[in-house]
């Protein structure tokens, strides 16, 4: 896929989430299958970015390209410093933030509130394009801030006029957070007005699914969340049906057992022993739910308190897990099916 100057391996791209999406989970889904991962959400106030949080979330050293870096704020001058900032550090596409739901990034009026405030959203976009004229810029949003005032369309002439390369919606509006169903007729309707990529996002959870989103929205591209956490091989799955209209079989138990074991390797090196092991936590949990003998293993997982017994357990449990299948296999419910959360697992860099 071209896009925004940039030669992409497809049109898969791994949605912003805090918390999320570091680098080596961004490394990760590339190397299992996506075209495009865009970095957690990067503050837009200077007084952070000397803060670990911050400097981890824009650390890319050894990222494929294209490097794509979201940034959240709601001051025009600050963002505009924010995306030179970012570009200097290796920023290869700057993404801007009006999408996010959270509470604490809302009540600064940053993230979807800015829906809100379409000559703001103007002020800011036209700001960040014009500091960083070498870089492309794309932006994220929401259908609107509630169901009685979608304004998708508008954001769209706002972003096209200020020079914004592409657009990605997520097909709910603020007020629905990640509740019903994703809106793919307004994400028709915004790629039918678009002279610009558009991408759509929401409740896209596996291949069949991705195949239906691009066929009902006309998109260019799906975005996915929430269903790659634990389950990164999800793109190179739907890479292979939208290709050959066939899926894959499930992977092999002792190929995850080799992805998660050096997924947790690159946890503790990137975060170091204490945060790495609190890190880690989580996605063995994504990585394990709904297989066999998960519930009780989750629990105790979570007790752990050192990277060699976090170790010993996860190979205990895929040892066990291959004894009674050599591919995955789901016995409950995983999870799968939970609507995407763009930064809803965390929030803004601090």
């Amino acid at each position: 896929m071209e896009f925004v100057g940039f030669t992409l391996r497809n049109n898969l791209f791994v949605a912003p989430m805090a918390g999320v999406t570091d680098r080596p989970f961004r490394q990760l889904c590339k190397k299992m299958g996506a075209g495009l991962a865009v970095s957690e959400m990067v503050t837009s106030n200077s007084l952070l970015y000397g803060s670990a949080k911050t400097q981890r979330r824009a650390n890319h050293d050894g990222e494929v390209a294209p490097i794509s870096v979201q940034i959240a704020g709601a001051d025009p001058r600050m963002m505009a410093d924010a995306a030179r900032h970012n570009v200097e550090r290796g920023a290869q596409i700057i993404d801007i933030n009006m999408g996010c739901p959270a509470k604490k990034i809302c009540n600064v009026m940053a993230g979807s509130a800015l829906l809100r405030d379409e000559v703001l959203v103007g002020r800011i976009l036209a700001a960040v394009v014009a500091a960083v004229p070498e870089t492309p810029v794309t932006l994220k949003i929401r259908t609107g801030w509630d169901k009685g005032s979608r304004n998708a369309l508008r954001i769209l002439g706002i972003a096209e006029q200020s020079g914004i390369r592409a657009l990605a919606v997520h097909g709910r509006t603020r007020a629905c957070g990640y509740t019903g169903h994703a809106e793919y007729e307004t994400i028709a309707a915004v790629k039918a007005a678009a002279r610009i990529p558009i991408i759509a996002n929401g409740d896209i959870t596996s291949p069949e699914k991705a195949r239906h989103v691009l066929d009902v929205t006309g998109a260019d591209a799906v975005m996915i969340g929430r269903a790659a956490q634990g389950r990164p091989w999800l793109f190179r799955e739907i890479e292979h049906y939208l290709r050959t209209g066939t899926r894959l079989p499930p992977p092999r138990v002792e190929e995850i057992h080799a992805v998660l074991l050096a997924h947790l390797e690159d946890l503790y090196a990137f975060y170091g022993v204490d945060t790495g092991v609190r890190v880690a936590r989580k996605h063995i949990s994504w990585y394990t739910r709904g297989l066999v003998g998960s519930a009780v293993f989750r629990h105790r997982m979570n007790q752990l308190p050192d990277i060699a017994q976090q170790r010993n357990a996860v190979n205990d449990f895929f040892y066990r897990l291959a004894e009674h299948d050599e591919r995955l296999s789901y016995q409950e419910s995983s999870g799968e099916n939970d609507n995407e959360a763009d930064n809803e697992p965390g929030g803004l860099a601090a």
